[in-house]
């Protein structure tokens, strides 16, 4: 079996843009996030996050420029690339008949981790984002908000030297926005790379190293 190339996480989108038909999406924009970085992508609802966010993680092709992800082309279908990337963009896949903490041992599992100790990761996890109570319910039994910090736990849970986040401050009051931000923190600090859509200016202020100001489409 072939070994899978471990990138680091130097995120770069050069002249990056997006137009589908006589639609832009997104008008030719430049990111570079370094690792221990994070870049708050700042701009009104139809300006082009998303769809920047998209194309750096490697889920959509840009009309022009280049993203890349430790100098290797931005592609999902790169395996060196969906090991180095979590993202949280749009709804992520769950499962009605698992629980919290089944699905973030399923992934823990999936990507290699010690299957013997990954219910004790996925407490710490969800512990950390303040939910550790909830770990055996399922779903779609949760509130907005703690929907929302599952969502983020499933992201968080797998190993990534990338994470890139679209507004993960929705739908969370100012105490879990402060959660949130804090653990993010942490993985910054501890070298990874954050790429995020964010509304917030307190969690903006917190977290960013660098603002890029997303021009809406015309």
């Amino acid at each position: 079996m072939s070994r899978v190339a471990v990138l680091t996480g130097e995120v770069r989108a050069e002249a990056v843009s997006k137009t589908i038909d006589t639609t832009t999406l997104l008008r030719a924009t430049d990111i570079e996030a370094d690792p221990g970085e994070c870049v708050v992508l700042r701009g009104p609802n139809g300006s082009g996050k998303t769809t920047l966010l998209r194309i750096i993680g490697g889920l959509l092709t840009p009309s022009t420029g280049r993203a890349s992800i430790g100098g290797r082309a931005a592609d999902e279908r790169d395996p060196a690339i969906r090991a180095a990337v979590a993202a949280l963009i749009g709804v992520p896949t769950t499962y009605r008949d698992l629980t919290l903490i089944d699905h973030l041992v399923l992934i823990d599992s999936t990507w290699g981790h010690d299957p013997t100790t990954s219910d004790e990761r996925g407490i710490e996890l969800l512990d950390a984002l303040g939910i550790g109570e909830l770990d055996d319910r399922f779903p779609h039994e949760l509130s907005s908000g703690q929907e929302q910090l599952f969502r983020l736990a499933l992201t968080l849970t797998r190993p990534s030297s990338v994470l890139l986040l679209d507004e993960p401050e929705q739908r969370l009051d100012t105490t879990r926005r402060q959660v949130v931000a804090r653990l993010l923190h942490e993985r910054v600090a501890e070298g990874a790379t954050l790429v995020m859509a964010c509304h917030d200016p307190v969690m903006t202020g917190a977290l960013a190293t660098h603002v890029v100001d997303v021009d809406p489409a015309r």
